[in-house]
C-alpha cells in the first residue's frame, strides 16, 4: 500500500518518483529509526501523555528531517555510490536528480523543519541548529575518519534532546543517558550497514567503523548495544519507569542477540538484514515505554 501510494505520485509528474527515492521515502527504515527513540523522549517528557501538538510536530520533522538527510548525504556520495552495488541506482549517482536539485531540496526540506521548531520554544529553537549542523556534516566524514557512524549517531540522537525541550523546556541531566544510549545503538547499527559495503568501500578508500573494527566487528556491535540497554536501564530508574519498559528492554536484547547470531558469515545481505532489523529493537522499546505509562 505504501509503495502504491508513493508511485502513484508519479503519475502527477514524470519525476516525482525520482525524487521520491533521493528523500529515501520509499525506504522508511531511516524514518524509524529516527523516530522510535525521538518517541521515547517525548513520551517520557510527557509523563505518558505528550501534547498532540508535540507529536505531529515531531513525527512530521523526523520525516523532512530523515529526508533532508538523504539529499545532502547523496550529493556528498555523487560520485561513489556508483561504485557501490547497493547504491549505483540511487537518482544522483545514476544522473536522474542534478547536484543542484538535491541541494536545492535539502535546502526546502530543513526549510519546512525550521518551520515545525518554531512552534516550539526557543530552547528547542537553539539546539535545532546544532541538529542541523550535524546532519550537514556527517555525509562528508567518512573522507577523513573512520567514525562516519559515530558522527550519524550524534546527528540522529539529537531529535530526542528536541522533543524533550519542546514537552518540557528543559533538559535535565538524565536525558543526555539517552542520548548516549541512542548514540552507541547507531554506530552498532551503521556499523552492520557499513559492513554490507566493507568490500566495495575499502576499493574506493571510504572508511567507516566497519573497516576500523574488522574481525572484532559484530562483538563490538553488540558490546555497543548492551552498553546502550545500561544506560537506558539507568536512564528508566531516573525517570521512575517499571516493568513495561524493562521488558522492552528484554526484547530488545533478544533481537541484538538474533544479530548477532546471524551475521556470523559476514554475508553483506545479512548484514544489511540485521541493519534494517534494529527497527524492531526501537519499536519494542518505544511500547514499552507506552505500556509502562499506561500500567501506572
Amino acid at each position: 500500500m505504501y509503495e502504491t501510494l508513493l508511485r502513484s505520485l508519479n503519475r502527477i509528474h514524470p519525476r516525482a518518483f525520482d525524487f521520491i527515492q533521493l528523500m529515501r521515502l520509499d525506504r522508511p527504515i531511516g524514518i524509524y529509526l529516527l523516530l522510535w527513540p525521538t518517541l521515547v523522549a517525548l513520551w517520557i517528557a510527557g509523563e505518558g501523555s505528550p501534547s498532540l501538538k508535540n507529536i505531529i510536530i515531531f513525527v512530521a520533522g523526523t520525516i523532512l528531517m530523515r529526508s533532508a538527510g538523504c539529499c545532502i548525504n547523496d550529493f556528498a556520495d555523487r560520485k561513489i555510490d556508483g561504485h557501490v552495488w547497493r547504491t549505483k541506482n540511487r537518482p544522483l549517482a545514476s544522473g536522474r536528480v542534478k547536484p543542484k536539485e538535491a541541494l536545492i531540496c535539502f535546502a526546502l526540506l530543513i526549510a519546512l523543519s525550521f518551520g515545525l521548531v518554531l512552534l516550539t520554544n526557543a530552547l528547542t529553537i537553539y539546539l535545532s541548529f546544532m541538529a542541523v549542523a550535524l546532519a550537514f556534516i556527517y555525509p562528508f566524514t567518512k573522507r577523513y575518519t573512520y567514525y562516519p557512524q559515530l558522527a550519524l549517531g550524534a546527528a540522529y540522537s539529537c531529535g530526542l534532546l528536541l522533543a524533550y525541550s519542546a514537552e518540557t523546556n528543559s533538559l535535565p541531566a538524565e536525558i543526555w543517558l539517552l542520548y548516549i544510549a541512542n548514540l552507541l545503538w547507531t554506530i552498532a547499527y551503521d556499523t552492520y550497514y557499513a559492513m554490507a559495503d566493507r568490500e566495495d568501500d575499502l576499493k574506493i578508500g571510504v572508511k567507516s567503523t566497519a573497516i576500523l573494527f574488522g574481525d572484532a566487528d559484530r562483538v563490538i556491535n553488540l558490546s555497543l548495544q548492551l552498553a546502550s540497554l545500561f544506560c537506558l536501564w539507568l536512564a528508566g530508574n531516573h525517570f521512575e519507569l517499571g516493568m513495561g519498559f524493562k521488558l522492552g528492554l528484554a526484547g530488545a536484547l533478544a533481537c541484538y542477540l538474533w544479530e548477532f547470531h546471524v551475521t556470523r558469515s559476514r554475508e553483506a545481505l545479512i548484514c544489511f538484514k540485521a541493519f534494517l532489523h534494529n527497527h524492531w529493537a526501537g519499536l519494542i522499546i518505544f511500547a514499552g515505554v507506552v505500556v509502562d505509562y499506561l500500567l501506572v
